[in-house]
């Protein structure tokens, strides 16, 4: 192998096995996918150890993909229950699954993954410090922090989400705006944490070329943490996130210049009304890297529904730049994700997802409306139950409905507007009454 990371190889003009297998999959030429991982616009996660990886490309250009975050936690250390939702995620169409584990033996569980699961998958190592130390927060080191890292990117992790922005600069600048919800970001709420309690710089920022070695040894893409992101509508687009946001546009140069590949990790909670400037902010000061957005929630007050808020804001920054979503389920907030958690989850967030690729114009995308207004059309039930983004729903409901006229639903009866439209431009006569 002649080449470090996809990135590296890009920029020889070496295609390798990751971009035919994405170019297939996106119908997108091949060349422009190789020019477009040069440039950094798109990322292939793909960590040489991850075995039995289906590689995905993110970024412009391409489908938006989505994340599913799972793992272990206090709460809950069944390591079967979780292989479960992470492959029911796999199966229901979940690109990567990003574990989240904070209990137990977290790195035999992401070895289970790496070794057995063919999505993308992504960690948060300074989650994991804290777990696999177990000691006083103060007393972890800079180097600890980074062996975690390595530990990580040895696993076969095919991204890893570095809090590598909140540096003391921009930790002065967090406690001095007023934050009405502070800093909600787990990962960013640790390091800025040990920062206080240390005095000392985040090893992250003041160690980033260690870590950029070990990415670019492992071909591990750096998804640059936003631990300053906004956790309520009030705070969004304050000078605590634009801040971090400039920083991490600088780091994304410095990985770039060691062919180590980049995603943004953005908002978060955010009106509608600025999503759209948010996503072209992040475009210029980040030089179109590829933008990864926790929703963004678009209101604080649906508690349980917040799969829906995150949707909302998922489709329409999306349509504006940003190439992946995280899922969000309806127990955001409130509790850990069961099963039908995590399916309504993955559901919300393919359909912002698919409605996005429509809105920029993916190639493809609209195929799939058209396969179905067709059969909808024909009132071929079976062919939209297999169409359909969630088919099993779709033919529960058909099911319950037990209508007695096989060829419309209960709402129309004889009133079907498609079959007696159908009946009409055929020639036929129509009987409405019921």
């Amino acid at each position: 192998m002649n080449y470090t990371t996809q990135m590296d190889a890009a920029r020889k003009g070496i295609i390798t096995d990751e971009m035919k297998q994405v170019s297939e999959y996106e119908n997108f030429d091949i060349n422009e996918l190789v020019e477009l991982v040069a440039q950094g616009k798109v990322c292939i996660p793909a960590n040489k150890n991850h075995k039995c990886l289906k590689p995905y490309g993110i970024g412009k250009k391409l489908k938006t993909k989505i994340n599913v975050n799972l793992g272990t936690s206090r709460d809950c250390l069944d390591m079967d229950l979780e292989m479960e939702k992470v492959m029911s995620a796999v199966n229901m169409g979940a690109e990567s699954i990003m574990d989240l584990s904070s209990y137990g033996d977290t790195q035999k569980f992401r070895r289970k993954l790496t070794a057995e699961c063919p999505a993308i998958i992504g960690t948060v190592p300074i989650y994991d410090a804290v777990v696999y130390y177990n000691k006083p927060l103060r007393t972890i080191t800079a180097r600890e922090w980074i062996d975690v890292v390595r530990m990580h990117a040895e696993d076969g992790v095919d991204f890893m989400t570095i809090h590598c922005g909140v540096n003391k600069h921009t930790a002065e600048r967090f406690k001095q705006s007023k934050r009405l919800t502070n800093i909600v970001s787990r990962g960013g709420s640790i390091i800025f944490a040990w920062m206080e309690l240390t005095g000392n710089e985040n090893p992250f920022f003041e160690y980033y070329d260690e870590i950029l070695d070990i990415c670019r040894e492992y071909d591990v893409t750096i998804s640059l943490g936003d631990a300053c992101r906004p956790g309520s509508i009030h705070d969004a687009g304050d000078i605590s996130q634009i801040e971090e946001l400039v920083t991490l546009g600088e780091l994304t140069n410095r990985a770039w210049e060691k062919d180590v590949q980049v995603m943004i990790e953005g908002p978060g909670h955010m009106p509608l009304n600025q999503i759209k400037a948010n996503m072209e902010i992040q475009e210029t000061i980040c030089n179109g890297a590829p933008f990864y957005v926790l929703g963004p929630l678009v209101t604080d007050v649906a508690p349980g529904y917040d799969h829906i808020t995150s949707a909302i804001g998922g489709a329409i920054a999306a349509t504006y730049g940003a190439s992946f979503l995280c899922y969000v389920t309806p127990a955001e907030h409130l509790r850990l994700p069961n099963l039908e958690d995590v399916k309504e989850g993955i559901i919300a967030s393919k359909i912002a997802a698919h409605a996005a690729d429509i809105a920029k114009g993916v190639k493809g995308a609209a195929d799939w409306d058209n396969q179905m207004s067709q059969a909808r059309r024909d009132l071929d039930w079976e062919k939209m139950f297999d169409l359909a983004i969630d088919s099993e729903k779709a033919r529960r409901y058909r099911a319950e409905s037990k209508p007695e006229n096989e060829d419309t639903c209960t709402m129309c009866g004889k009133m079907c507007a498609v079959r007696n439209i159908n009946k009409i431009l055929k020639g036929e006569d129509v009987d409405i009454m019921e």
